[in-house]
């Protein structure tokens, strides 16, 4: 059992529940888990066996909460018990289906060698021991929990299969020893048999693919390190992860997991963040830079300072993520709910009709009984429980696996129906960093030259614009020698002596305000700043006072891989738009830069960061269905606003929680991808509601009109259960497109 606070003073509870077979288990357990006092909402998941409760705290709420579970005839478990399940063998759990198929068998085949006009009926005795142990001892979970159904004044798949099966082995027992047939009668020992049989192999096999839909959360479990090698007061030694604090120093050796988030403080290794962020190649780490718990250390042996364990790592919030996905409820499931409800109930009262309609007719006892077994054994819900859950399990596991990490099933829900995706410019599109984009020197100077001395004028100071300069340098192999009596002046830029020669480098105002001409290059910074650059000027400090040597143009860079993603989106027909704070000729100058198209609409500028919000609910209009992608603080509220949020999961924390979906690489080709997940998940949906409904729309009428036996009809609801799992395991084959 887990439990986490949430604001307004009230909690969430994650509760395990066993012995749930069907949709109308679910609304059973809910109603019996909000019937208890304190309780707000309570939300129950078939696919993944659990139970999600809001409440206010208050005295042994959980116990409360554990009884009303047990009242309702399910067994409370750990929140997480079948995630946690260890790879268990494939044929975990098929002793009794096996049983079972041993003891059918010999009913079986009598009726086959019927077909081809051989007798080989078994005498009733035989046919009694072979039926009876398959009726009352493999199928008592049957009874047990049709039993709870019953005192619960409801019902559910349970409940109709031990009616329908013990009618046709009571059936038999009567025509065996009551019915005054001539020679031997014909008996329904094989269905009752097999329908257990049958029944007990669809669970089988439906457990097994609940095992797959879970592996995303066990393959995430299985990253956490059980030991960190701590360097203590005595050198380094083993201990357990579980006690680990924030500020120690621990070694981590090549081909190690991570134990928890920290910082590089000593070595130089690559690391391998796939599990995080699904890009497979590794990432250079030097001293300072942040490792994340889970993620595989390259070939060297480093040092590093912790700085969050427990709950609180990266890691642990992903899991966290990836649960609340797949334990949440889609608004579609509401309705199949509401349908389940009401579908035990109006079955047993078509049964009861069948079986008088058959018995009006003027046909057997024996006929009529038989149909209306076949009515109930086929309407069993639980392909229609099963339905959303389990291809919401399988998308966000899968997707999480790719570094999409879905936080409710909502947003998954939603997001197919997206229209228009609406980027923040700065760390979405573009890189976030300033960068020196020209630098456009004075006729007759060396350019080299000049952007040494510009760099060696910036290498002391931590202004993003000074950082970019230095850069620039570093990256054409420019010597930066350190510079004399520097000095800042604030607002405005900065001077000092680089060698024997004196430098100025600013803004374009402090040079007005000094008299500086820009001469030739005038025209040149005119159309840098149209084009939404950022420009400075180096001047230098002569005898003959101060002269023009370059222009200095920072811009931002779009991001790799934005004007791909952008393109990707519009060939799904959908319109994108850029939302910026910058001037219109820079937004409009960098929307072209990255294929965006300015007379059309496509580019919002001058947006203030509050303003943000208001934008996206203006796009909302007309009935357009709008996915928000931000990373920053100023972008949650405009995350919160939008239909679907997706936040960049190099951005902040507060953008991450405002959003429904967090793009763990920070790359804008991952919100095509995020739609097409959505797509193919909600399709899975669809398919499944439909099969769930086919097999009981169709069959229902097909049973009572006396054309499926029980046995085809318990085959068919087994299959309808394989099939609806089988088909959301499809989606584990998605992936992004590049």
């Amino acid at each position: 059992m887990n439990t986490t606070s949430t604001p307004i003073s009230s909690a969430t509870l994650d509760l395990g529940i066993g012995g749930m077979t069907c949709a109308s288990c679910v609304t059973r357990v809910e109603k019996a888990l909000r019937k208890v006092p304190g309780v707000t909402e309570a939300t129950v998941n078939l696919a993944t066996e659990s139970a999600r409760v809001s409440y206010q705290p208050s005295e042994q709420i959980e116990a409360r909460l554990r009884r009303a579970v047990r009242d309702a005839g399910y067994e409370p478990r750990a929140a997480d018990a079948l995630a946690q399940e260890q790879d268990a063998s494939p044929w975990a759990g098929f002793a009794p289906v096996a049983l079972g198929l041993t003891l059918s068998v010999p009913l079986v085949i009598p009726m086959i060698g019927d077909l081809f006009g051989r007798h080989w009926m078994l005498p009733a005795w035989i046919q009694f021991l072979l039926a009876t142990p398959v009726q009352f001892i493999l199928g008592a979970r049957f009874y047990v929990a049709g039993w709870h159904a019953l005192k619960a004044r409801t019902g559910n798949m349970d409940l109709l299969v031990a009616i329908g099966t013990t009618a046709g082995w009571a059936l038999s027992v009567w025509l065996w020893l009551f019915a005054g047939h001539e020679g031997m009668p014909h008996l329904y020992f094989e269905a009752s048999a097999v329908v257990v049989t049958l029944v007990l192999l669809g669970k089988w096999l439906e457990a097994r693919a609940k095992r797959q839909t879970t592996a995303a959360i066990r393959a995430l479990h299985a990253l956490r390190p059980e030991t960190a090698h701590l360097i203590g007061l005595d050198g380094e030694v083993d201990v357990p992860v579980a006690e680990v604090l924030v500020g120690d120093r621990i070694v981590v050796r090549p081909g190690e997991r991570f134990p928890v988030d920290g910082t590089l403080l000593e070595g130089h290794t690559q690391v391998d963040e796939s599990m995080l962020t699904g890009e497979p190649l590794p990432v250079p780490k030097d001293a300072g830079e942040r490792l994340t718990g889970g993620s595989i250390n390259g070939e060297g042996r480093i040092v590093m300072q912790v700085a969050a364990v427990g709950s609180e790592t990266v890691l642990a919030r992903i899991i966290r993520l990836v649960e609340d996905a797949q334990a949440a409820k889609a608004p579609i499931q509401r309705l199949v709910d509401q349908v389940s409800a009401v579908f035990v109930p109006v079955v047993l009262l078509i049964a009861l009709a069948t079986l008088a309609g058959w018995l009006l007719a003027g046909h057997p006892l024996e006929h009529a009984v038989i149909h209306a077994v076949a009515v109930l054994v086929i309407a069993c819900p639980c392909a229609l429980g099963l339905a959303t859950p389990a291809a919401i399990m399988a998308g966000t596991g899968v997707a999480a696996k790719h570094g999409i990490l879905i936080k409710d099933a909502q947003a998954l829900e939603i997001a197919h129906r997206v229209d228009t995706v609406a980027f923040d410019k700065t760390g979405t599109l573009t890189v976030g960093q300033p960068r020196l984009t020209a630098f456009e020197v004075a006729p007759g100077v060396d350019e080299a030259q000049l952007l040494a001395a510009a760099a060696s004028l910036q290498s002391g100071s931590e202004h993003p614009l000074a950082r970019a300069v230095v850069q620039a340098a570093q990256t054409r192999g420019i010597t930066i020698a350190a510079p004399d009596n520097v000095r800042a002046v604030p607002g405005r830029g900065s001077e000092g002596e680089v060698g024997v020669q004196s430098y100025l480098v600013g803004s374009l105002r402090w040079m007005d305000e000094l008299r500086v001409g820009l001469g030739p290059l005038t025209a040149r910074a005119a159309e840098l700043q149209q084009q939404g650059a950022t420009v400075s000027a180096l001047v230098e400090r002569t005898t003959d006072g101060l002269t023009l040597r370059a222009l200095l143009a920072f811009g931002d860079e779009p991001k790799p891989g934005a004007k791909e993603a952008l393109a990707a989106l519009r060939a799904r027909g959908i319109r994108t738009v850029m939302i910026s704070g910058d001037n219109r000729g820079a937004a409009e100058a960098m929307a072209r830069r990255l294929g965006l198209r300015p007379e059309e609409g496509e580019v919002l500028a001058e947006v203030l960061p509050g303003d943000k919000a208001a934008r996206v609910a203006e796009l909302k209009q007309n009935g357009h269905v709008v996915a928000m992608v931000g990373d920053g603080v100023n972008d949650a509220p405009a995350l919160a606003a939008a239909d679907v949020g997706l936040a960049m999961g190099n951005g902040t924390d507060v953008a991450m929680h405002a959003a429904g979906i967090t793009l763990m690489r920070g790359d804008p080709l991952l919100v095509a991808g995020a739609l097409s997940v959505s797509d193919r998940t909600v399709a899975k949906i669809r398919q499944n509601l439909f099969w769930a409904f086919i097999y009981n729309v169709a069959g229902i009428p097909l049973a009572a009109l006396g054309y499926l036996s029980p046995v085809i009809a318990g085959a068919a609801m087994a299959l309808s259960s394989v099939s609806v799992m089988s088909n959301a395991l499809l989606l584990r084959r998605w992936r992004p497109t590049r």
